[in-house]
């Protein structure tokens, strides 16, 4: 079935690094906001590498990613998928991050996970590159199907991200 991406992206001008997803899962979409099954341990992730709480609602995510420099969205602004799996993703549009890159001073663009990956070396690259001078690092998925990553093992791997904020 084919979804147009109901969420806006969380970004201000002192946004330093952008955390891509492929696109919200049927529960993000039902919920308005990114990674909110509770088996997604994004949120999980981020508060570990950070030393923070795990922030809880809407608000708390939103302040918890902007106080850090994080800005977030999704790779995909529209697609053909089947309930919430990556793989069955087809007839993808990317998204336009001229706005955000216009405003905030990005200087790192991280994918959480394969599809993510695919979709920016597929559509996005190039601008990516140009507006950050980096290319992207593709980071393992957050999402409950990666089974084969530990909540620590993420942890290790999302690291990254804490260097590109210093």
């Amino acid at each position: 079935m084919s979804q147009t991406h109901p969420l806006k992206p969380i970004f201000d001008r002192n946004s330093k690094i952008l955390i891509l997803g492929s696109f919200p899962s049927v529960i993000s979409r039902k919920f308005g906001f990114y990674y909110t099954n509770p088996q997604n341990r994004f949120w999980r992730v981020l508060a570990g590498i950070l030393n923070a709480d795990v922030p809880e609602s809407k608000d708390e995510k939103i302040k918890f990613l902007l106080s850090h420099h994080i800005a977030i969205y999704d790779a995909a602004i529209s697609c053909e998928i089947e309930g919430s799996i990556d793989a069955k993703m087809s007839k993808i549009v990317p998204v336009n991050l001229k706005p955000i890159f216009n405003t905030a001073n990005i200087t790192q663009v991280y994918v959480n996970g394969g599809k993510a990956y695919e979709i920016c070396k597929k559509y996005l690259e190039d601008e990516i590159i140009k507006a950050t001078k980096n290319e992207v690092t593709k980071l393992p998925s957050t999402s409950p199907a990666n089974a084969k990553f530990s909540l620590e093992k993420l942890a290790k791997e999302w690291s990254v991200i804490v260097r590109a904020l210093e």
